[in-house]
C-alpha cells in the first residue's frame, strides 16, 4: 500500500530523522560535536575559547544539540561540562546510514 503525503509526513520516524538533520542544519553546531569528540570525557571549558563565537550563540547551539539528543550536559557548580550522548550519536549514525542507503537504491 502506497503512503498518502500526509501519512508519510506524520511518521514519527521520518519526524525524528528530521529533528536530527536540523540540529546538523549549522556549521556552529558540527564544529560543536568535533569538539566534544575530540575530549575522552565531558568538556568542562568554554566553548567559546575554541569557535569565534559569542556565549549566547554557543548556548543556543548547545540548546538544539541537546534537544536533538546528540549531547548531553551536567551542571557542576557554576559551570556545565559537555559530553556527546552515546544513544544520540548511535541514533544519527543509524539514521544517516538508513537515509543514504534508501536514496541511493533510488538513484538513476
Amino acid at each position: 500500500m502506497v503512503s498518502t503525503t500526509s501519512e508519510l509526513l506524520a511518521d514519527p520516524i521520518l519526524k525524528r530523522s528530521a529533528s536530527i538533520a536540523k540540529a546538523l542544519g549549522h556549521p556552529a553546531r558540527i564544529a560543536i560535536l568535533k569538539l566534544l569528540a575530540e575530549h575522552e570525557t565531558c568538556f568542562c571549558g568554554d566553548i567559546t575559547d575554541h569557535l569565534p563565537l559569542a556565549q549566547s550563540t554557543v548556548s543556543q547551539h548547545l540548546k538544539a544539540l541537546k534537544a536533538a539528543g546528540l549531547i548531553s550536559g551536567e551542571v557542576e557548580g557554576v559551570r556545565t561540562c559537555y559530553c556527546l550522548n552515546p544513544d544520540g550519536i548511535k541514533e544519527l549514525e543509524k539514521t544517516l546510514s538508513a537515509l543514504s542507503a534508501e536514496l541511493s537504491k533510488t538513484c538513476c
